[in-house]
């Protein structure tokens, strides 16, 4: 009677295994190829709070769906900004960032947040010269025309 009880939870957890394995082959082919733009303007009164959630969306979002299969933006003007001076001295925030980097996710910053804030790009963490662009808000339309798909946290 134990033998049998014993083949019966050996021949089940082989089946669970073979199954499972099995819907995660399909899960790797349930998300087509993605174009996403991320709407970042801070998190009011709780920024750093807000920053974490939304770089964690954005790996599980990576995570999900694939390296390869994904094409993210994250457009930052106003106190979306404010990630990459936080970020300067955060080294938690910091290393998310990078970590996205990484994983190609591209963060965009508006020119018109930093004239108005009197913000020098260059004291701001990680970004470039080519991450600035004119607008933030005509930068989400601009890319929502060429297919991304609109998200704010």
């Amino acid at each position: 009677m134990k033998s049998l009880a014993l083949s019966f939870a050996l021949i089940m957890s082989l089946f669970l295994g073979w199954s499972s394995q099995g819907a995660m082959a399909v899960e790797a082919e349930y998300y087509q190829d993605q174009k996403v733009v991320y709407h970042n303007d801070g998190g009011g009164a709780d920024n750093a709070a807000y920053f974490k959630r939304m770089l964690g969306s954005l790996k599980n979002h990576v995570d999900a769906v694939g390296k390869q299969r994904v094409e993210i933006r994250v457009v930052d003007h106003g106190a979306g900004v404010d990630l990459f001076s936080m970020a300067q001295s955060d080294e938690e925030l910091a290393g998310k960032i990078d970590g996205l980097k990484e994983l190609g996710v591209r963060f965009l910053i508006c020119a018109n947040t930093l004239k108005e804030r009197k913000i020098d790009w260059k004291m701001l963490y990680g970004v470039t010269e080519a991450d600035i662009v004119p607008s933030g808000v005509a930068e989400l339309a601009r890319l929502q025309g060429m297919g991304f798909v609109y998200i704010h946290i």
